[in-house]
């Protein structure tokens, strides 16, 4: 994940508003992803559970690489049947705290980029926070000129990752 500099302008659905990212504040960027249920999809490829069937919902997300993880509402807790995974403390922009339920696994896509998670249930929240580990995963950048989110024009067909190795010498 990181910054993009060049002139590169790829389409991105945001929610309704007047500025170029859809929203009323300069600097916020949204994107349009969609969500689904990973254990309905291992059911699916499984046999258990036509197509059709599996739990999956789309919502415009803000990019929000301040924050570490997919952060979701209950209602779309509710919507996929995501299973509690445990409990953690969530530090927020205000500084301060909460405990929070941590669900999941989740696939999170976005154009031709798909990536799984675990996704933190911030109960009350107004908006979907798309956080710098789904990013990473979906290998997307930011266009902070354009204020889009895009996949790494490096890679624009299949996503990248970061891995090393060490060899272990006898």
């Amino acid at each position: 994940m990181g910054l993009l500099t060049n002139k590169e302008k790829p389409h991105v659905i945001g929610p309704e508003g007047n500025s170029p990212t859809g929203g009323k504040e300069m600097g916020l960027v949204y994107v349009e992803i969609e969500l689904l249920s990973v254990d309905d999809l291992a059911l699916n490829r499984r046999g258990f559970l036509p197509k059709e069937e599996i739990r999956r919902t789309k919502c415009n997300a803000l990019v929000d690489s301040g924050a570490y993880e997919l952060v979701i509402n209950e209602d779309v807790k509710k919507q996929l049947d995501l299973p509690v995974l445990e409990e953690r403390i969530v530090k927020l922009a205000d500084d301060g705290e909460r405990r929070v339920e941590l669900v999941g696994p989740v696939e999170i896509r976005f154009e031709n980029r798909s990536t799984v998670v675990r996704a933190v249930v911030l109960p009350g929240a107004a908006e979907i926070l798309l956080g710098a580990i789904p990013m990473e995963g979906l290998d997307v950048v930011i266009d902070p000129r354009e204020q889009r989110l895009i996949v790494n024009p490096a890679y624009p067909n299949i996503p990248s990752t970061y891995a090393k190795t060490a060899v272990l010498g006898l």
